[in-house]
């Protein structure tokens, strides 16, 4: 016996299947996909836009006023010796350092300086001003070098100097940084004593040049 389906019986069924309420899932789904958010600019965007910080994330370039360029000191100045010196009081040992310097233009000044202090800065600042207060003028040829032979003794140094055309500075020790700083060139320079106190040689070879006479007629 065949049995026989009442299409009544299927169209009750497919309202009752239309009015049954959403089930969590079918609620959720879209109220989740409506809650995400876009994702957060990162900074390096395109050059030019509000997130750009330039190079290495410092912040945007601005057309500024660059920094004033530090002036040029009028005299160079280099440290030859510095030592600490140890004075034994009441209370115990003071220590202070004492610093010996040369300073000049490079342009046929220069002077050799010492100081006291109680810090390495205060005794460089002290011989700086004792150099430039036994600054002396040197006569120098067109050429910038010396025009004759010299030699000088200073304490227990003796330097001898020569001029030597195209041949550069040659000289050593606290010499050479005299020679430098004066702006002298093509000279040699000899050390005749046994010493190596450099502020002894230093002071030689200022005496040495400051003896040099000036050039005659058209002595290059």
């Amino acid at each position: 016996m065949t049995e026989e389906t009442n299409p009544q019986i299927n169209t009750n069924t497919e309202a009752e299947t239309a009015s049954t309420p959403a089930t969590e899932d079918q609620v959720v789904a879209p109220v989740a996909a409506s809650t995400e958010q876009a994702p957060a600019p990162r900074f390096g965007g395109r050059r030019g836009g509000p997130n750009d910080r330039g190079p290495r994330g410092r912040g945007p370039r601005s057309g500024g006023p660059r920094r004033e360029q530090r002036a040029k000191p009028e005299f160079d100045q280099k440290i030859i010796d510095i030592r600490r010196v140890t004075r034994v009081a009441a209370g115990g040992r003071r220590f202070s350092f004492a610093v010996s310097l040369v300073a000049g233009d490079r342009k046929g000044r220069i002077g050799v300086g010492t100081g006291k202090g109680g810090d390495t800065a205060l005794a460089v600042e002290k011989a700086f001003r004792s150099a430039k207060k036994h600054m002396i003028m040197l006569n120098l040829t067109k050429s910038g070098s010396i025009a004759h032979e010299v030699a000088a003794k200073y304490s227990s140094a003796r330097v001898e100097m020569m001029p030597a055309p195209g041949k550069g500075i040659a000289a050593g020790s606290s010499v050479r940084d005299v020679i430098e700083l004066a702006g002298v060139k093509d000279i040699i320079a000899k050390l005749r004593s046994g010493t190596k106190n450099k502020l002894n040689n230093a002071q030689a070879a200022v005496k040495a040049l400051a003896s040099v006479k000036k050039p005659r007629g058209r002595q290059s």
